[in-house]
């Protein structure tokens, strides 16, 4: 069983930490910080609970700090959710032992993702227990909203300056994938990128059509309702959006300006 792990790419790190294990180092988070420490509430939170010594927060905002990492001398590198390179991982591997992706860069699942790493730390039935207790949790959240089962969402992307396309996450990013594995159904328009390697597509707003039978989109907004109102308007103005059913009738939810957003 490893005793000193670090881990590089997204929450990586959170599994460790979720199972009672303080990683000597992971990566700093650069997206969705809000207080610009490098590190998520729910991390920090963790980390208070462990009361272990502070992990050195690795910037891979250029490229992965290979030094750094070595300088923690770590016994494992858990990268199960990443987008390594081959000559990442061979650098990585002359420093420790690395768990990467199995098969598609930032493709692998959530399930997958704690069940790699945690077998990696030598705690396989403990990770099969955070599985199912993390699965208990979105089933009994949608057990309490049953409607949500026959609902048809797309995570989408909108860039004010430029409203001629409109960008989807895949089935493959967590985003959308979340989604569906929680059981709610799959758009016309993501059925063609079901199994692809891409996580996200630029769809022209010249074809609203293929949107017709998406119930609901969810976009990153404000945590201002009045800013979010005035983007819905703008939306519901343009020619070729207004003729998206879910947008002409107001079916978009705003994520805040948070870091679960």
């Amino acid at each position: 069983r490893p005793e000193r792990v670090a881990t590089v790419a997204w929450s990586n790190h959170e599994v460790p930490l979720a199972l009672g294990v303080t990683p000597v180092g992971f990566e700093k988070a650069t997206w969705g910080d809000d207080d610009g420490d490098g590190v998520l509430p729910w991390v920090a939170e963790q980390l208070a609970v462990l009361g272990a010594p502070e992990p050195v927060l690795f910037d891979a905002t250029d490229s992965l700090p290979f030094e750094s990492i070595a300088n923690t001398q770590p016994d494992v590198i858990l990268a199960a959710y990443s987008g390594l390179t081959q000559e990442d991982y061979d650098q990585l591997s002359q420093i420790a032992p690395v768990v990467a992706y199995p098969e598609q860069p930032w493709g692998t699942t959530l399930e997958d993702q704690i069940l790699m790493n945690a077998t990696a730390l030598g705690l396989e039935s403990e990770g099969e227990q955070l599985v199912a207790k993390l699965e208990g949790e979105v089933a009994a959240a949608m057990d309490a909203h049953p409607q949500l089962r026959e609902t048809t969402p797309v995570f989408a992307f909108f860039d004010e300056s430029d409203l001629s396309q409109i960008g989807v996450y895949t089935p493959l990013d967590p985003r959308m994938g979340f989604l569906l594995d929680a059981g709610m159904q799959q758009a016309s328009i993501l059925e063609e990128y079901a199994g692809s390697d891409s996580f996200y597509e630029q769809i022209s707003a010249e074809n609203p059509e293929a949107f017709d039978d998406v119930d609901l989109i969810i976009t990153y907004g404000s945590g201002d309702a009045a800013v979010n109102a005035a983007l819905l308007e703008k939306l519901q103005a343009d020619p070729l959006l207004s003729r998206i059913p879910a947008i002409a009738q107001g079916r978009v939810v705003f994520l805040g300006e948070n870091p679960i957003a």
